[in-house]
């Protein structure tokens, strides 16, 4: 499979979720490596890289997942502490949070 890369994705098109739910198998790992996601969005990660998934791009993809495969069990990965905030904690917990609705049958 192709990876689909961030700096090719237009920000306010949504249209390459739908060719990267459709090269998926039946049955998917969901993981959410949180590098992925710009850092602006949640800067506690592993390897902060500019230009990331938007927090909405990452939730629609995780509701077209679950609407169209069976997630069988998911993860969420690379969230660093940064002392004095819990934005990246609380974000990567709204997305737990999205993975559970919208994946969970």
């Amino acid at each position: 499979m192709q990876p689909v890369f961030a700096h090719d994705i237009d920000p306010a098109d949504f249209s390459w979720i739908d060719s990267v739910v459709e090269r998926l198998p039946p049955y998917v790992y969901l993981t959410v490596d949180l590098d992925g996601l710009d850092p602006a969005v949640i800067p506690g990660t592993g390897t902060p890289e500019p230009g990331g998934l938007s927090y909405r791009q990452l939730v629609r993809l995780i509701r077209a997942v679950g609407e169209r495969r069976t997630v069988v069990a998911a993860d969420i990965t690379e969230l660093a502490k940064i002392a004095g905030t819990q934005v990246s904690e609380f974000t990567a917990a709204k997305i737990a949070t999205k993975i559970f609705v919208n994946c969970i049958r």
